[in-house]
């Protein structure tokens, strides 16, 4: 049964300026990405600011099924984005973000990725029983 859905679209520019930023790109990386996925994406050989954007994507289109933006019940970094061993990105919860999924009857999570040099755009499905 789907519970919700989620959609987001992002500039990797923009992603891009924020990352490279002197003054808040560390602050910006570190408050928004997990460690995995920062090593995940500073390891790409190509593509490294579209991966970021995407996962930044994901993470509010999965706000948005949820209902609610970063804060009291949902955090930047308790929503992590990983691929699996053959590269399908999934989604992992964590923390106070997991416990309110698991309220709103949320058990699974379907996602899709995609990227050009300029957009990054994912699609989330929430699932329930």
């Amino acid at each position: 049964m789907i519970v919700n859905v989620g959609v987001d679209m992002i500039e990797v520019a923009r992603i891009r300026h924020a990352l490279e930023d002197r003054a808040i790109g560390r602050r910006f990386r570190a408050r928004v990405y997990t460690k995995k996925e920062i090593e995940y994406c500073e390891g790409k050989q190509r593509g490294k600011y579209e991966s970021y954007a995407g996962r930044f994507a994901v993470k509010e289109a999965v706000m948005k099924a949820l209902g609610r933006g970063w804060g009291s019940k949902v955090g930047w970094q308790e929503i992590e984005v990983l691929p699996l061993p053959g590269g399908k990105p999934e989604i992992y919860l964590h923390n106070k973000t997991s416990a309110f999924a698991q309220q709103l009857g949320i058990k699974h999570w379907s996602l899709s990725i995609t990227h050009t040099e300029s957009y990054a755009m994912a699609y989330v499905i929430a699932q329930g029983e």
